[in-house]
C-alpha cells in the first residue's frame, strides 16, 4: 500500500500558487491557499488525519517504496526516545531524489537552493541515507518549514516519554518531479492527541526563486 498525495487541481507550475488564503484554517490537503510568506499553513484545524497506523503494527516504521518517477511517498513512524539517535548523521550527498539539481543562489542562507530533506528527520528515527526517507526540498522548505515541527516532537517526546504517531507525506502535482510540500501530521499516543496534535501542509518553496515543480529547474523571480 503506498501513498503520494497527488494534486487535482490547477497549478502554477513556476510557483506554489493554489488558491487565495484566507482566515480558515480548515482547509484540506486539496485545497491549499497560496504561499504567502508564512512557511506552512494549518489542515483541519490542526486534527490529524493518520491513515497508516495499521502498516506500523509490526513495525515502529515504515518508508513507502519510491514510485516509478522514482518520487517518494509517505512515511510513519511510532516515534519514542527508543527511535531517536544517539550518533551524528552520517553522509547522504550519495542520494539523488526525484526533482534534485545543484543550484546556488547568493542570497540563500547556504547558497544551494536544495537540501536532501529527510522525510522524517533524522533526530526523531535515526534513518538517513534511505532514498526512501529523502526528498528534494528548498532550504526555506528544511529549516523553517519542517525543522521546527521536528523539533516539536522531539521535544514532547524527550519532556513526556511518551511516543507519538508521525507521518509525513509528499504532495506531488500529477507527474512533477518535485513535491510542492508535504503534510505533516502528529499525533501524541498515550493520551490519543491531547498533548501532541499537529496537521499542517508545509511548502516547498524559496522566497526570490522562481521554481518549475515539473523538473525542479528554478530562476530568480521576476521582482513585482
Amino acid at each position: 500500500m503506498r501513498k503520494i498525495i497527488i494534486l487535482c487541481i490547477c497549478l502554477c507550475l513556476t510557483g506554489c500558487q493554489i488558491f487565495k488564503q484566507n482566515d480558515t484554517t480548515d482547509y484540506s490537503v486539496t485545497d491549499i491557499p497560496s504561499y504567502s510568506g508564512e512557511p506552512y499553513v494549518i489542515l483541519h484545524n490542526n486534527k490529524p488525519e493518520i491513515d497508516h497506523l495499521k502498516v506500523i503494527k509490526k513495525s515502529d516504521e515504515y518508508y513507502s517504496p519510491l514510485d516509478d518517477l522514482g518520487r517518494a511517498g509517505y512515511c510513519i513512524a511510532r516515534i519514542s526516545k527508543a527511535t531517536m539517535p544517539t550518533e551524528e548523521r552520517g553522509p547522504i550527498g550519495m542520494i539523488r531524489p526525484s526533482g534534485w539539481h545543484l543550484i546556488k543562489y547568493d542570497f540563500i542562507d547556504g547558497r544551494y537552493l536544495y537540501n536532501r530533506c529527510h522525510i522524517i528527520g533524522y533526530q526523531l528515527t535515526g534513518e538517513n541515507a534511505n532514498e526512501c526517507n529523502l526528498m528534494t526540498g528548498t532550504r526555506y522548505f528544511n529549516i523553517h518549514g519542517m525543522l521546527p515541527f521536528e523539533n516539536q516532537v522531539a521535544r514532547y517526546i524527550r519532556d513526556t516519554n511518551h511516543h507519538v504517531y508521525y507521518e509525513v507525506t509528499p504532495v506531488f502535482h500529477k507527474r512533477n518531479l518535485l513535491a510542492h510540500g508535504v503534510q505533516i501530521e502528529a499525533m501524541s499516543v498515550e493520551d490519543k492527541g491531547r498533548g501532541l496534535s499537529l496537521n499542517v501542509f508545509v511548502y516547498n518553496v524559496q522566497p526570490g526563486v522562481t521554481i518549475n515543480y515539473k523538473n525542479g529547474n528554478s530562476k530568480i523571480a521576476a521582482e513585482d
